[in-house]
C-alpha cells in the first residue's frame, strides 16, 4: 500500500504514451524546416549561383551595403573589382556579395533617382 494505483498505471504506460509525448516535438520541427530552414537553402543555392556567373556590368550589392558595378572579374580567384563612384574602384571578395541587382530593378532605381 506504499503505491497509489496513479503512480501504478504510470509505470505501466505503453509505447504509444512515449510517441504522444514526442509528437508535438516532431511537428514542431517540421514545421520549423518547411517554413524556416528550406526555404533559406534554397536562397542560399540562388545566392550562390549569381554570385558564380557575375560578370562585367552586373550591379552588386555588398555585405556593407554599397552598390556598385562590377568592373573586372579575375578568374580563379575570388577578388571582384567593382566601381561604387565614378572613378572610385574597390576589390571586394565574392564571399562578401549579399545580391546581384536585376538588370530591371536597377533601371527603376535609376529612373526613381533622376524624379
Amino acid at each position: 500500500m506504499l503505491i497509489t494505483p496513479a503512480f501504478a498505471q504510470a509505470a505501466n504506460s505503453d509505447v504509444f504514451g512515449t510517441a504522444t509525448s514526442f509528437l508535438p516535438l516532431v511537428l514542431i520541427f517540421a514545421v520549423f524546416y518547411f517554413l524556416l530552414i528550406r526555404p533559406q537553402q534554397t536562397k542560399q543555392k540562388e545566392l550562390r549561383r549569381q554570385v558564380a556567373a557575375i560578370k562585367r556590368g552586373d550591379r552588386v550589392v555588398t555585405a556593407g551595403g554599397i552598390l556598385g558595378t562590377v568592373q573586372r572579374v579575375r578568374e580563379g580567384s575570388s577578388e571582384i573589382e567593382v566601381e561604387i563612384a565614378a572613378g572610385v574602384r574597390v576589390q571586394v571578395v565574392r564571399d562578401t556579395i549579399t545580391g546581384v541587382v536585376k538588370a530591371g530593378e536597377a533601371k527603376a532605381s535609376a529612373d526613381t533617382k533622376a524624379n
